[in-house]
């Protein structure tokens, strides 16, 4: 499934928008996987981080209180941070301190996947926004990855962000977080 779901993403001429068009159809049920692990399972095997970077931002927009029709970028990132609620109620029976350390687990894997789309070595993904056959050229060329105004973020603004969703999670939490949430927030900060 996921090599078909790679090789959907990369034959058409702007991997970009078919991702778009993928992710769209494939949401609906990934918002009815039962069991977090199944989730994972299906996220973290994605062979396609530019599919994997759509599904992870529709999933956190139906999780914001207040959707943003920015594109995806640094910044976004950090709005979901700030703005997300803990994440759909899945079917399964979670503890709270679970559904937020699943949260954290993918907006992880959100930067890591935008990261990779958007950031990364020329010779593996920088290119992956561009269709297969012009993507040879970027690379001998050496071209660079144009990068976003949105995505010149700065301490600062990383710093204000976590520390607005830490005290979110306190507020529901209390103290001390899980060891699993604690590593968590480190990792993504």
């Amino acid at each position: 499934l996921q090599r078909m779901l790679a090789m959907a993403v990369e034959v058409d001429r702007s991997p970009t928008c078919s991702s778009r068009k993928i992710a769209d159809d494939i949401f609906p049920f990934i918002l009815n996987i039962p069991l977090r692990s199944q989730r994972e399972a299906l996220l973290n095997t994605m062979e396609s981080q530019l599919l994997r970077c759509r599904l992870l931002e529709l999933l956190f927009q139906h999780s914001c209180d207040m959707p943003t029709t920015s594109s995806m970028s640094l910044d976004k990132v950090l709005y979901f941070l700030s703005h997300s609620s803990v994440l759909p109620q899945f079917q399964d029976e979670t503890a709270t301190w679970q559904r937020w350390d699943e949260m954290l687990q993918y907006l992880s894997l959100l930067l890591l996947s935008y990261h990779s789309v958007k950031l990364a070595f020329p010779l593996s993904s920088e290119h992956l926004r561009t269709c297969v056959s012009d993507r040879m050229k970027l690379i001998a060329q050496k071209a660079k990855a144009r990068l976003q105004d949105s995505d010149d973020i700065s301490q600062l603004d990383i710093q204000l962000k976590m520390n607005y969703f830490i005290s979110r999670m306190q507020k529901t939490l209390g103290e001390p977080f899980p060891p699993q949430i604690q590593e968590k927030l480190f990792m993504l900060q």
